[in-house]
């Protein structure tokens, strides 16, 4: 595996990293990873969860760090449909909207999966959201609106069709569909440590069936972490020559966030903290 001359991005809560063989004028692979709703508290108490105040957490110590606003297109608060458009694609939209030109003309906005794709490379998304969820939908969809949860699917498993879907089950995405497109379906932790990483490259994880997988504060029972999902998103997307894109998204930290609930918080920063590790590890 070539992964010479690591070049690392913090920005905000978005991290990117980016692998090239030396020499090369654009990276091979690019590992995108999104911790939802994450701020600067968020990550101040992760890390006196995990560190107890005393040493950064793993994206904490990167080079690269900047702050950027946020607002849509729309409004000055985003929400993750208008937030995940503009980094997937690069252009402000109103909020709810997916990889489309809204305002505007309404034609589908080029994603940096698409992009990727185009260039003849393997894609994944990683979530522990449901797959249908706001922020990889950016990656992966166009819809006029987040909640058209079955078209989303639909675009996943029909046109842009990413080797990589691993996520909540539910939501519109369903293992008749998935198995239907030509995915290895799999819906336990155990079974997607079965699956044979070198010789399957379409893999649909559908994990659980609420709106999101379960909070690790709770216990994911035979459901994979998402420290899980990406070494075995990696050991599949490796196995190209030409490179991947592979999004991973901390879901859960925005839920948990949502409902004030800073015990249920703090540990899904620290299974993000840990996921980088694992991707670090991997690049180095």
């Amino acid at each position: 595996m070539a992964r010479h001359n690591l070049r690392r991005i913090l920005i905000g809560c978005v991290l990117v990293l980016l692998t090239s063989p030396a020499g090369a004028e654009s990276p091979k692979n690019v590992i995108f990873m999104i911790g939802d709703g994450m701020g600067f508290e968020h990550v101040k108490a992760g890390r006196m969860y995990v560190n107890g105040d005393t040493a950064p957490l793993s994206f904490e110590s990167l080079p690269y760090q900047a702050q950027v606003t946020t607002y849509s297109a729309n409004n000055s608060v985003t929400d993750s449909a208008a937030a995940g458009t503009a980094m997937a694609t690069g252009n402000k939209v109103n909020n709810g909207v997916i990889s489309m030109a809204y305002p505007g003309d309404g034609r589908e906005l080029q994603t940096l999966l698409e992009l990727y794709k185009a260039r003849g490379t393997r894609t994944g998304l990683v979530t522990v959201d449901a797959m249908t969820g706001a922020t990889p939908s950016t990656f992966g969809a166009h819809e006029p609106s987040r909640d058209n949860r079955t078209q989303i699917a639909g675009d996943f498993l029909n046109q842009t069709r990413p080797n990589i879907l691993l996520g909540g089950g539910a939501n519109g995405m369903t293992t008749s569909a998935a198995s239907a497109a030509g995915y290895t379906v799999v819906t336990k932790l155990t079974d997607m440590q079965d699956v044979d990483t070198n010789v399957i490259s379409m893999l649909s994880g559908q994990f659980g069936s609420g709106d999101y997988m379960p909070y690790e504060y709770d216990g994911l029972g035979n459901l994979p972490h998402l420290s899980d999902m990406i070494v075995t998103a990696l050991d599949i997307l490796d196995n190209e020559p030409n490179g991947f894109f592979l999004l991973v998204e901390g879901g859960n930290i925005d839920h948990a966030a949502h409902a004030n609930d800073i015990a249920r918080m703090v540990d899904e920063v620290a299974e993000f903290h840990e996921t980088v590790q694992i991707a670090l590890a991997w690049a180095a």
